[in-house]
């Protein structure tokens, strides 16, 4: 098989769509769809097809790549693409869907002929920008050719985890990531509301940790969009990340696990996103820790 291929890309927010402009600029045919047009269209300028339904997308497609907002919504648009999907075609499943969903897109993918892999992404806006993402992906080693160079085109590295997709070793790998990134992105926050609470200047924080093995650059980045009025565009959205830890709970509790940090993490995204941020950075459960929207925001600009 070649090395450039058409790829067609279902799906194109924040993730989908950076995804997609890297696969263009491999050089890659790119067929790209998403449910509100407006959000693919800019596509066009980087050499794009913009679809206007799943199965248009999906015509001559070597590989499908799934960027949705979660397995439900995965299955429904792979239902909507089906007519045109051809048989043999390796289908990139890199939405973070959740353990559960997995069996079933794996059985829709061997009841039309397509070879699954399950590949979610590690990484926000700004890496996916980059090409820099990290792919865990599972499939099987033989059609990995194929899939191969669209991992290359969207990331650093690929960090395979098993030969079997439907098995969502990859999706428990990135479920187990995403519970730390989440819960350090809630403890930030918390760290600048309880400092704004104390009329502490949060520099002094930073100060104290400076250099030291609890100062990390990832903390840093997350109280900066806070702290400098960067919330917007999100890297990752508030209410995404709602979803992806409602996604770690479930896991959780249907493996015999209690995760009280990540039951929080989702309560105060879900809290935020209720105030008005869903749309805003992950950071922004900054202002969950706030009785009301009022009493929070406006405060982000060098304040908390």
């Amino acid at each position: 098989m070649t090395d450039k291929l058409t790829v067609s890309v279902l799906g194109t927010g924040i993730m989908g769509a950076a995804m997609a402009r890297n696969l263009a600029r491999a050089g890659h045919t790119v067929r790209a769809w998403n449910r509100t047009r407006a959000k693919a269209e800019p596509l066009a300028a980087d050499g794009a097809f913009v679809a206007d339904t799943p199965a248009e997308a999906v015509q001559g497609a070597d590989v499908v790549l799934t960027m949705l907002y979660d397995g439900p919504a995965t299955l429904d648009v792979m239902r909507e693409a089906a007519s045109e999907l051809r048989s043999g075609a390796a289908w990139v499943q890199s939405t973070t869907a959740g353990i559960e969903a997995i069996p079933d897109l794996a059985a829709f993918a061997q009841e039309h002929g397509l070879v699954f892999y399950d590949a979610p992404v590690l990484g926000t806006r700004q890496p996916a920008e980059a090409g820099q993402l990290t792919v865990l992906a599972a499939g099987p080693v033989a059609g990995r050719e194929a899939v191969t160079p669209v991992f290359d085109a969207v990331g650093a590295r690929t960090v395979w985890t098993g030969e079997d997709g439907g098995a969502a070793t990859a999706t428990r790998l990135k479920l187990v990531a995403n519970s730390w990134v989440l819960a350090v992105t809630n403890a930030a926050g918390e760290v600048l509301a309880l400092a704004k609470a104390l009329d502490v200047d949060a520099q002094r924080f930073f100060e104290v940790i400076d250099g030291g093995p609890l100062d990390m650059g990832y903390l840093r980045a997350k109280t900066g969009l806070v702290l400098n009025g960067g919330l917007t565009p999100a890297q990752f959205a508030v209410s995404t990340a709602a979803k992806d830890a409602r996604l770690i709970v479930e896991a959780g509790e249907r493996h015999g696990v209690r995760l009280d940090v990540a039951e929080a993490s989702a309560e105060r995204f879900e809290r935020a996103a209720a105030r008005g941020h869903g749309d805003e950075d992950m950071a922004a459960a900054y202002f969950a820790s706030f009785e009301g929207r009022e009493a929070g925001d406006g405060e982000g600009e060098g304040g908390a």
